[in-house]
C-alpha cells in the first residue's frame, strides 16, 4: 500500500465538464443563516464528495463567488448545483414541490438516526442552521423529523461543517443500501 501522489489524484479526478454528468444522490442541503464563508465552503467540498443534488443556501448564508468560499471548497463551489434563496420558507416550498422530505440537522426529543430512514424518505432535504442557534423552531415544525449524531463525550454539539459531513456519510451509506 502506498498513498497516492497529488499528480495521480488528479489524473483521476473529474473534470468540471465531467462532473456535471456524474449520477447525484437524491439529497438537497440546506443552509440556512450560516455565517462563516469557510463553513459555506467546506459544505460545497463535502456536498461535492457525497453527490449531493443540490445545494439551497438561504437567509444571510454567503453564496459564491466569494474568495472565502472558494479557499475551503477547491472548486466545489462550481461543480456543485446551488440555488440561493432569501427566505428559508421559500427554499423550503420550493424543494417540497420538488418532492423534497424535509429533515433537520438537529437534537430533538424524537430524533432519529440516518440508518433508521426509509426509501419512502427520499429524496431527501437535510436542514443545517445556524453556527450558534441551530435550526429555528418553525423551520423544525415544517420537518418531517430531525437527524442527530449520536455523541459519546461531554459536548452535544459540532461544527455545522463536520456534522454536514457526518450526516450525509450516514445519509448516502443508507440510500445506497435502499437502492
Amino acid at each position: 500500500m502506498r498513498k497516492l501522489t497529488h499528480d495521480e489524484l488528479v489524473a483521476i479526478r473529474a473534470s468540471p465538464e465531467q462532473a456535471a454528468q456524474i449520477p447525484r444522490h437524491p439529497i438537497a442541503l440546506v443552509v440556512h443563516d450560516i455565517r462563516s464563508l469557510y463553513n459555506v465552503g467546506s459544505l460545497f467540498r463535502t456536498s461535492d464528495a457525497f453527490a449531493v443534488a443540490l445545494v439551497v443556501l438561504c437567509g444571510f448564508t454567503p453564496s459564491p463567488p466569494r474568495p472565502e468560499i472558494a479557499k475551503t471548497a477547491l472548486g466545489a463551489d462550481s461543480v456543485v448545483p446551488y440555488v440561493w434563496f432569501p427566505d428559508i420558507n421559500q427554499a423550503l416550498d420550493h424543494l417540497t414541490q420538488e418532492g423534497y422530505h424535509l429533515w433537520a440537522a438537529e437534537i430533538t426529543t424524537n430524533s432519529s438516526r440516518a440508518a433508521d430512514l426509509t426509501g419512502d424518505n427520499f429524496p431527501l432535504a437535510l436542514v443545517l442552521g445556524n453556527e450558534l442557534t441551530g435550526v429555528p423552531n418553525d423551520v423544525l415544525d415544517r420537518c418531517e423529523g430531525s437527524l442527530e449524531i449520536p455523541m459519546h463525550g461531554t459536548k452535544h454539539s459540532l461544527n455545522v461543517a463536520v456534522a454536514a459531513g457526518i450526516l450525509l456519510s450516514s445519509i448516502v451509506d443508507r440510500y445506497r443500501q435502499l437502492v
